[in-house]
């Protein structure tokens, strides 16, 4: 049993109160009731929440959502275990096996790498074979389909550009935007057109991002906090007048703070 009063837990501790809270007899009711799918979205609010860490540069709030990540993953190792098809120690080995296997040049007779570019070319390759990916398509279709929409056209791209199909210089792609905007533009009155224009613009926007090495995500999220940066400076100078003023009005207030910042 786990000593309730001891100031410091470890991995097994963990383990122990996740199944002591998952007992039908006497655990929590909430935990017992939880399945694989009911707390999958508590995973990647979890793994969010770890980002934000992060970016925070907060070292005690890092290591808080780090623990509430392990926590998820102790708890789906805990229901398969009960329903007996994997359990803690079964993930262990194949994340251990895996890192063994794809650095060969480390725990093999691989030859020495020094240069990062290199190792995550090596890391591809060994997981093509581990995968049996045959063509570049395989390599797409095995990109998870649960990422944000930007993040998932940024892998499918990366995987098609290994084929070598890829604008040489960032230009293209932006010709590209270009293109996909004017061609928005013709069937705005279109609802099923314009979804599927728009669409085209999105994953347009995303290979330019691509191109100059900058994470999409990031971008849109910055851009979207610079949109609320500028809006609480218009709702301040407007006072509590701002939802009585005319677009004409909101947008001279909108100039004003966007040369604030």
């Amino acid at each position: 049993m786990v000593d309730l009063l001891r100031t410091q837990f470890d991995f097994n501790d963990l383990l122990e109160i996740m199944a002591i809270l998952r007992d039908p007899k006497g655990g929590c009711p909430w935990d017992v009731a939880q399945t694989h799918e009911s707390i999958r979205r508590n995973f990647i609010e979890e793994a969010y929440e770890v980002a934000e860490a992060i970016d925070q540069k907060s070292a005690p709030h890092l290591c808080e959502e780090l623990g509430d990540v392990l926590l998820q993953v102790v708890f789906h190792a805990q229901m398969a275990k009960e329903a007996g098809s994997f359990d803690i120690g079964d993930v262990c080995t194949g994340i251990c096996r895996k890192l063994i296997d794809r650095h060969p040049h480390i725990f093999g007779d691989g030859e020495r790498l020094t240069d990062a570019a290199q190792t995550l070319d090596l890391w591809e390759e060994v997981k093509r074979k581990e995968k049996h990916q045959q063509t570049y398509t395989d390599a797409m279709n095995d990109v998870a389909k649960s990422l944000p929409a930007l993040i998932y056209a940024e892998k499918v791209q990366s995987r098609a550009k290994r084929s070598g199909f890829d604008w040489p210089e960032v230009q293209g792609a932006v010709d590209k935007l270009r293109e996909e905007t004017d061609e928005l533009e013709e069937v705005l009155s279109q609802r099923d057109r314009a979804e599927e224009e728009l669409g085209d613009l999105l994953f347009a926007a995303v290979n330019v991002a691509r191109k100059l090495d900058i994470d999409p995500e990031e971008a849109l999220m910055g851009a979207t906090r610079k949109f609320m940066t500028r809006f609480a400076a218009m709702e301040h100078s407007a006072g509590d007048k701002l939802s009585g003023l005319s677009l004409d009005e909101m947008t001279a207030l909108w100039n004003a703070a966007k040369k604030q910042s």
